[in-house]
This record gives C-alpha cells, sequence and structure tokens, in this order.
C-alpha cells in the first residue's frame, strides 16, 4: 500500500532530533517499509515523505513512534485503479 505523510514539526529540529527520526525510519525499512521520498516543504506542513507499507497498522506504527512531529496520512490509490472503481 502506499502511503503520503505530512508533517508539522512540534519544534525547530535539532540534530539529535533528526538521528533519532534516522533510526526510526532504518528500523522500519528493516521491517520492510519503503521510502520512495522525503522533501522538506513550505507551507502549512514541514515534511512529507511517501512510503510503502504491507498494511495500515504498520504505516501507523512508524508514523506513531516519531514524537518530532505530528502528521496527517493519506493512503494512496493508483489513478487507473480509482477509475475502476467509478
Amino acid at each position: 500500500m502506499l502511503f503520503i505523510t505530512l508533517y508539522k514539526f512540534r519544534h525547530k529540529p535539532t540534530k539529535r532530533d533528526i538521528a533519532e527520526a534516522d533510526k526510526i525510519f532504518a528500523r522500519a525499512a528493516r521491517q520492510g517499509v519503503s521510502t520512495i521520498g522525503v522533501w522538506w516543504t513550505l507551507g502549512r506542513f514541514d515534511a512529507v515523505r511517501v512510503f510503502e507499507a504491507k498494511d495500515v497498522k504498520q504505516a501507523m506504527a512508524l508514523n506513531l513512534a516519531l514524537p518530532l512531529a505530528s502528521s496527517e496520512t493519506l493512503v494512496g490509490v493508483p489513478r487507473r485503479q480509482a477509475v475502476e472503481l467509478l
């Protein structure tokens, strides 16, 4: 399943925060979460991560492990599959 997570930092990230997040994402990768891309952004949200996980439970576990930011996660469905549902 494809997930798009929008992050809002709770405070200005420190090097320690970034190192901790890197550890969490590395652990998730070992559990099968595949990161497609990460971008820091301007606007309402501070960062975006696009990733694949086996299910919603695995995606939720990843996001709950991150104390640095609050998040909003969207499930991505390929356009072709969505059109077939119409």
